[in-house]
């Protein structure tokens, strides 16, 4: 079954290594489960490969191609010149693990897409680069993708600070840039008219639930002390900060504020300076390898906050695996459940584990939601190529609705959602929805406070 979706999806794959790199990043594409589908990494550029058949390019560029016809779910077929869409994802460095991830949910999107007869009956087609976390480097990909390779249409990147630049390179050529993951205040005012953020919130107001749920605690449950360690980055000091600022002006004092490096790997310095602050509760701006270190931290100096929250690496599910018991507890905010039942949304989660051999991630789901939002564009104003079609394809997404896997979503002049991010806690050993509360989407109540690490 997995061979034949992959056959099936039509997905052109480059990844062009970033130099310095060394290798091939590891990934469940690149080398399918399968007897019938290979990579070939050494097929000459051009080469004629079958829908599962790698072939890399004189430049290095690693290419898995696909049939000119797609079989679709409804027995008719995809035909024509496909829609090539160019993207740029961090499959090395600081950001590969959310990354891969994004990666997965437009590969998956991809392969329904086409499965189900393609767009304007025409079949799909990505293009990856690898830009190893570099902002430099994504900027480059993104001016080739659309200038040399001259393709259709544009997915953006991961985190805010691959996001700001490369979507200034989409601007100046008048290119949509629906991107997955970039969040922070800063990517939406500088006045662009191509961007659009793909998930329920901005940064800032990741936390809104949480604070609001604090804030209506009885006077003498409240925390009256915050302490705050974040990464430097727009979107991790985004999250943190949008709580961190709403806490204050309440009268809930901040006792500790640490800023970290991407390139930080111990901890222990940070964590002994807000333990010794004695924080109540403990906000992390953090992605996957800082919140692990973080929590194993404050684990070994035996601090006990009673309300622990981190973004990004708690709604991963290696997170509970890596930190062991010490996930129980832990508050994050997320804009997807995969129990939610948002149109398409189990679908979703059926398509990413039979390609992956497991649920999905936020990150896949926000790719997905990407796919999603931009195949309702296109098939709503009728094209998918450069030119006058991208503003069309502009003020489509400006003035509708879009049904996605995280819920209904609609944007404001600036590209931002107008929508939510629920709460997610760990309670014992599983990820549950907290808040909002009495809401639909809810799973459990949330335990406060939270068991001891």
């Amino acid at each position: 079954m997995i061979t034949r979706r992959l056959g099936w999806a039509a997905v052109l794959v480059l990844v062009l290594l970033a130099g310095g790199c060394g290798g091939t990043p590891e990934d469940p594409t690149a080398q399918v489960d399968s007897p019938d589908a290979a990579t070939a990494t050494d097929a000459p550029a051009g080469a004629d490969t079958d829908a599962a058949t790698g072939a890399a390019t004189d430049d290095g560029t690693e290419t898995t191609g696909a049939a000119t016809e797609t079989p679709a779910g409804d027995g008719t077929a995809a035909s024509g010149e496909p829609i090539r869409i160019g993207v740029s994802l961090p499959l090395t460095g600081d950001f590969s693990e959310p990354g891969q991830g994004i990666r997965e949910g437009y590969e998956v999107w991809a392969a329904d897409v086409n499965d189900a007869g393609g767009l304007l009956g025409r079949q799909v087609e990505l293009l990856f680069r690898d830009d190893g976390s570099d902002p430099n480097t994504a900027v480059s990909d993104y001016e080739q993708l659309i200038t040399s390779e001259e393709v259709d249409l544009v997915f953006g990147p991961f985190s805010s600070r691959l996001v700001i630049p490369t979507s200034e390179v989409a601007e100046q050529y008048g290119m949509l840039f629906v991107e997955p993951a970039g969040a922070a205040p800063e990517v939406f005012e500088r006045g662009l008219e191509y961007l659009f953020y793909a998930a329920p919130a901005i940064a800032s107001d990741h936390y809104d639930y949480l604070a609001e749920w604090i804030l209506a605690l009885p006077e003498g449950e409240r925390p009256a002390t915050a302490a705050y360690a974040s990464l430097d980055d727009p979107f991790a000091q985004g999250t943190a900060y949008g709580l961190r600022d709403q806490l204050q002006e309440a009268g809930i004092e901040t006792v500790a504020d640490e800023v970290y490096p991407p390139e930080q790997t111990d901890f222990s310095a940070i964590a002994a300076r807000v333990a010794d602050a004695n924080a109540d509760i403990v906000v992390g701006g953090t992605q996957f390898e800082d919140s692990v270190g973080l929590v194993r931290a404050f684990q070994e100096l035996g601090y006990q906050p009673r309300l622990a929250a981190f973004s990004t690496g708690p709604t991963l599910p290696e997170f509970s695996e890596a930190v062991g018991g010490a996930a129980d507890g832990i508050l994050s905010p997320v804009g997807w459940s995969d129990r939610a039942e948002h149109p398409s949304n189990q679908e979703f989660v059926a398509s990413h584990t039979e390609m992956f051999g497991r649920p999905p991630s936020e990150d896949a789901a926000n790719g997905y939601t990407v796919g999603q939002i931009v195949a309702q564009a296109v098939e709503g104003v009728g094209c998918a190529e450069q030119g006058d079609c991208q503003t069309q394809l502009r003020d489509y997404i400006r003035a509708n609705e879009f049904e996605t896997v995280v819920g209904p979503l609609s944007f404001d002049e600036a590209g931002r959602p107008l929508a939510a991010h629920m709460i997610q806690q760990w309670i014992d050993g599983t990820v549950e929805i907290v808040l909002p509360e009495g809401s639909e989407v809810q799973t459990a109540d949330i335990v406060n406070p939270k068991p001891e690490w």
